[in-house]
């Protein structure tokens, strides 16, 4: 990367200007999008407006296009819906509309426009650009535009980031507000189970998604619901009964509930609709069960943006302004979209015309060929909810293997959805399933039961380790826990924890040299709220602990707004690895975030404690600065807090907070409980295999490297990789690997804080198409 480059992103778009505008429904993280687009706009040199009130304010232009400021966008991370407003415009539909829209871009001579919404709005910009010189020419013709400006306005960048709560567009993995929208309907699941199962009822649910399935289905992965109805996968012609003889079975394995999720399009085979109140009036009339129905509307769309859908946002916003800074007259208007955790961006209409061939295919009664339409991260949360919601354990236990299921390290939210999806899974394929509560102490001591269907009934919405889990390592009782694996038959472990639970499975590759017991074959599921496991993008808690960080951030930035002045400095937690102290930094908008990782000296803090200064003079007068637990032996929290209160003197107050272990509680978010149900699912189908593979003369015996492995999400795809391979990519006296996906988002952060750094643009999405992606897509 040369010094010219890293100095062309500052100078990228100086002479430029920049129109942002967010049409169609709303959605919550789209006010982190046009921050992020405003704020590195402003950073490169460009101008950039807001546009109020989507495409119709584009047409009556006047005082709906306006020049935004730095400080114009502050506060609006937090908040939900658009804060520029959005409208269903008829105008720009005709000819005429766009006319009057171009002539209020070229009269400020604005030749960018990033538009964040749905499928339509970003057809109808593609229609715009295409239609743009045409438009020029007939304003020249009029005599509204010099022949200058129409020279100076030659063509149209148009750049589209969806902001849809459906995650019905097709070429994203997830669309803005998709993540918020789970988490509302989550709270509201939860809150009905607790009323369900005191009264022993039955709830039909029904949640937005016209002609995408995808809210619906992650929601029922996510709460264990007994049934869903989706569009794109209408129920077979008998669906009646059989959905009448699984409530009453549910019923009898002893649950005091059940739940039925309906997407407001569901229909059936034939494609007549089937609603909330159709479903209502057959479990009462067949089964005589109380049954209420709750439609969830426009709840879904309301509230606080996740800190998923802030980041989400606020990466989407930087990418699409590099993408129309970078533009040309030849490249296509592009969307920029996530794929696994990368940024891609990928030609508009492709997008648009897959997105159209679902709903054609749909309309067809194609059903199967709808489904792959959607992609591979769809067709694997049906694939796994058909198995935990419409399969019955098999009776008889014969030929069957022994897994035991344990949780290793600290707490982390969502660990019990892993073990109920990886424990009923193991039923279902007719495994003996055991249970061993406080980690390798207890698999040491022989505290260990056999679990059956029920034993997890309810587990996915419960946060904190219901089995128990302690930080011991095995090492040291090797003996006593090969007479167990031997006492209780186990011929396979599934471990399900943090870093502990990875050196665990270290040091059990060891000890195979000495105790034949422990040769049989074991997975590592990472669940730590610190996100520290090698081999993996994620882990299971961190996700939820992130949204505590968020929320608590939201709550003290409020108050310092309301006293003035003030500066917090936050201690998350997360040992040495600095991801929640990144990531809430970008989530809740920090000033700075200091880590482990990215070493500090007392000049950053003198430079940070300037830059604070310098805000207080401005509209924005508070300060937010998140410290990692152990960024610095040295430089410690009451350090720093003492630094900013002497040099603040006079300017601002400061105040310090150390969150501590609420962390690692709550209950688990929408991403934690749908991604630990999915690890559990993958792992327990490995070990399957990998038990199968292992028979030597009648017993199992597995000494390879590949019987030992992690469950990592890698960039798009969840991969095993043996804990040996993983040795030479870890710092073990930290406890972190040593390479990390998130530390190329740290300029993001201080951009937005308004540092003037260098953006290393190197690492940048370029144009993908659809097609090929679809083959490489996440198998998540």
């Amino acid at each position: 990367m040369t010094h010219e480059e890293h100095h062309a992103a500052k100078t990228l778009g100086i002479g430029k200007a920049i129109a942002v505008l967010t049409s169609g429904g709303d959605a919550q993280g789209m006010n982190a999008a046009v921050r992020a687009v405003v704020r590195v706009g402003i950073f490169t040199g460009a101008r950039v407006f807001f546009v109020h009130e989507g495409y119709q304010g584009l047409v009556d232009g006047g005082d709906n296009i306006k020049e935004a400021t730095w400080e114009s966008v502050s506060m609006m991370l937090q908040l939900g819906g658009t804060v520029i407003g959005s409208a269903r415009c008829k105008d720009f539909r005709e000819r005429e509309g766009r006319l009057r829209a171009a002539y209020n871009l070229v009269k400020r001579g604005i030749t960018n426009l990033c538009v964040i919404g749905g499928d339509g709005s970003l057809t109808g910009a593609d229609t715009f650009r295409s239609e743009w010189s045409d438009l020029l020419g007939d304003l020249q013709k009029a005599g509204k535009i010099t022949d200058e400006e129409a020279t100076k306005s030659s063509y149209l960048n148009i750049v589209g980031l969806v902001g849809s709560i459906d995650n019905d567009f097709c070429g994203t993995d997830m669309t803005i507000g998709t993540d918020s929208a789970l988490h509302r309907i989550m709270e509201i699941v939860d809150a009905i189970t607790t009323t369900a199962q005191s009264h022993q009822r039955t709830f039909v649910l029904e949640v937005m998604g016209r002609h995408c399935g995808y809210l619906a289905l992650v929601t029922s992965l996510s709460c264990g619901a007994d049934w869903v109805f989706i569009p794109e996968c209408p129920p077979d012609d008998d669906w009646e009964e059989h959905l009448c003889r699984r409530l009453s079975e549910t019923r009898n394995r002893g649950s005091r509930l059940n739940i039925i999720i309906v997407a407001e399009g569901a229909i059936d085979k034939n494609g007549k609709p089937i609603t909330s109140e159709d479903i209502k009036n057959l479990v009462v009339k067949r089964l005589g069960y109380d049954t209420r129905v709750t439609v969830l509307g426009h709840v879904q769309r309301g509230g606080t943006p996740s800190a998923f859908d802030r980041i989400l946002g606020s990466r989407m916003g930087v990418e699409a302004v590099m993408a129309l800074l970078e533009g040309t007259p030849d490249t296509p208007a592009c969307v920029v979209s996530l794929s696994g955790n990368q940024a891609v961006r990928l030609p508009l209409m492709e997008c648009v015309q897959v997105t159209k061939d679902v709903t054609k295919a749909m309309g067809e009664k194609k059903f199967d060929e709808a489904l792959k339409l959607r992609g591979r991260s769809f067709m694997n949360n049906w694939e796994v909810y058909k198995l935990l919601a419409h399969v019955r354990p098999p009776v008889s236990k014969s030929g069957s293997h022994t897994v035991a299921v344990m949780n290793v390290g600290a707490p982390a939210a969502g660990m019990n959805a892993a073990v109920r999806s990886t424990v009923r899974i193991g039923l279902i394929q007719g495994n003996r399933v055991l249970v061993v509560h406080d980690g390798f102490e207890g698999l040491a001591k022989g505290q260990i039961e056999e679990a059956g269907w029920s034993y997890v009934g309810g587990w996915t919405g419960q946060g904190g380790s219901k089995l128990g889990t302690k930080r011991t390592l095995p090492k040291k009782s090797f003996e006593q826990i090969s007479a167990n694996i031997t006492k209780f038959n186990i011929q396979g472990l599934v471990i399900i924890g943090g870093f502990e639970a990875y050196t665990g499975g270290l040091e059990l590759m060891e000890g195979r040299k000495q105790f034949d017991e422990l040769c049989i074959p074991f997975v590592v599921i990472p669940a730590t709220v610190s996100n520290n496991v090698p081999g993996s993008d994620f882990s299971i808690g961190a996700d939820t602990a992130l949204n505590t960080i968020c929320t608590t951030c939201d709550r003290i930035k409020q108050s310092a707004a309301g006293t003035k002045r003030r500066v917090f400095i936050i201690e998350t937690m997360g040992g040495y690895c600095g991801y929640l102290a990144t990531m809430a930094g970008l989530a809740a908008g920090a000033d700075a975030a200091y880590i482990f990782e990215e070493p500090f000296t007392i000049r950053d803090l003198q430079a940070n404690v300037e830059h604070l200064v310098q805000k207080m003079k401005t509209t924005v007068k508070r300060g937010l600065v998140l410290r990692n637990e152990k960024c610095n032996e040295n430089y410690t929290t009451d350090f720093i807090f003492n630094l900013y209160s002497e040099e603040g003197k006079g300017i601002f107050d400061s105040r310090k907070n150390v969150l501590g272990h609420m962390q690692q509680g709550g209950s688990p978010t929408p991403f934690d409980r749908n991604f630990a149900t999915k690890m559990g699912a993958k792992a327990m189908n490995w070990m399957s295999g990998k038990i199968k593979e292992s028979y030597r003369n009648g017993r199992i015996f597995a000494n390879t490297p590949d019987s030992g492995c992690v469950l990592g999400m890698r960039k798009r795809a969840l991969l095993f990789q043996p804990v040996t391979e993983l040795q030479d990519q870890t710092d073990f006296e930290h406890r972190i690997p040593k390479e990390q996906w998130w530390l190329k988002l740290r300029p993001i952060l201080k951009i937005l804080a308004k540092y003037e750094i260098d953006l290393d643009t190197s690492d940048h999405a370029h144009l993908e198409h659809i097609t090929r992606k679809r083959s490489g897509e996440a198998a998540v």
